[in-house]
């Protein structure tokens, strides 16, 4: 059995002002309509109270309403109601949005994307807040959101380094040991990963340098993740893949699943499940840390965390 609350009302055929009143408050809640003037939502909805409120304001302005229980006994009449939910075609609306702004996003200056993107993720969660039985509609929205962030900040990225065709050599570890490393200032995603998989499995006694320009690599040091660089992004791995291959770590499946997420994060493409927790955590320790050493120390800590998590699933 499955419970929804029903409203059942009567306007004044008059008061054209109330009609629109409660038409808009009812239409926010994304309740559906199962006959002419009876409005049904799950009963345990966020939005079921604003059916009380609209029954005590039909009732204030003289109409009839009376809300009440509606119990579905049977998986035909389950079905039924269930269907009057269906979001589909608002997704699939909104999936041709995202795709046309994806389309417009190089013709874009970095305001006027950000603002876009804002718009349309605004637009995505107004209807998962009324999609109360999501389904595969809104799994492949929330992907095709995911690519369209992804690939307005890769647009719009200072400074990020361009993607080289060329064969990536086996080296030895051992023979990069207790260097110097150097990267571009202001550490994001695929930069702090590398700092990350630099100390925990190449270099244990790295020591980095944050620097404006390639120009700025001190004597010696080995670059990472910009144009020039000994290590960068090759064909379409970024550079914590490029780390991963050329030092024989492709075997740790943990390494490999972590670098899933950071290449979505990075440059988008196939959406990852746990990409957008790590980037929410990377955000909040940007913005609190004082320098890019301490953003660096941080987050090393929570790809230490992932690493674990992913380790343990393989595991078991």
């Amino acid at each position: 059995m499955t419970v929804f609350l029903a409203l059942l009302t009567s306007l004044p055929t008059g008061n054209s002002t109330l009609r629109m009143r409660v038409w808009r408050a009812l239409r926010n809640t994304g309740c559906a309509v199962l006959r002419d003037g009876v409005y049904v939502l799950p009963v345990d909805a966020p939005q079921a109270p604003a059916l009380v409120e609209a029954e005590s304001a039909v009732k204030a302005a003289g109409g009839f309403a009376m809300s009440a229980e509606l119990n579905l006994k049977t998986s035909a009449q389950l079905e039924h109601v269930r269907g009057l939910f269906d979001r589909s075609s608002d997704y699939g609306a909104l999936v041709e949005r995202i795709g046309a702004a994806k389309r417009g996003l190089p013709r874009l200056g970095k305001r006027r994307a950000d603002t876009l993107v804002q718009r349309l993720h605004r637009s995505f969660e107004e209807v998962t807040a009324i999609d109360f039985y999501p389904g595969e509609a809104r799994s492949q929205a929330s992907a095709a959101m995911s690519v369209l962030e992804a690939e307005a900040q890769r647009l719009h990225a200072v400074n990020e380094p361009h993607a080289v065709r060329r064969k990536t050599r086996r080296l030895d570890p051992a023979t990069f040991r207790n260097r110097t490393w150097a990267t571009r200032k202001d550490l994001w995603v695929d930069r702090l990963a590398c700092v990350w998989l630099i100390r925990r499995f190449i270099d244990r006694h790295a020591k980095f340098v944050w620097i404006d320009r390639p120009g700025d690599r001190p004597r010696g040091a080995l670059g990472f993740d910009y144009d020039g660089a000994r290590f960068t992004h090759v064909e379409s791995r970024v550079t914590y893949e490029v780390l991963v291959g050329s030092f024989g770590l492709g075997h740790d499946h943990a390494l490999v699943a972590l670098g899933d997420a950071v290449h979505f994060l990075d440059v988008g493409g196939i959406p990852v499940a746990d990409a957008r927790g790590l980037e929410t955590i990377l955000k909040g320790i940007k913005g609190r840390a004082r320098s890019d050493d301490e953003t660096a120390l941080e987050a090393g800590k929570i790809f230490d965390h992932f690493y674990s998590a992913y380790a343990q699933k393989r595991a078991g």
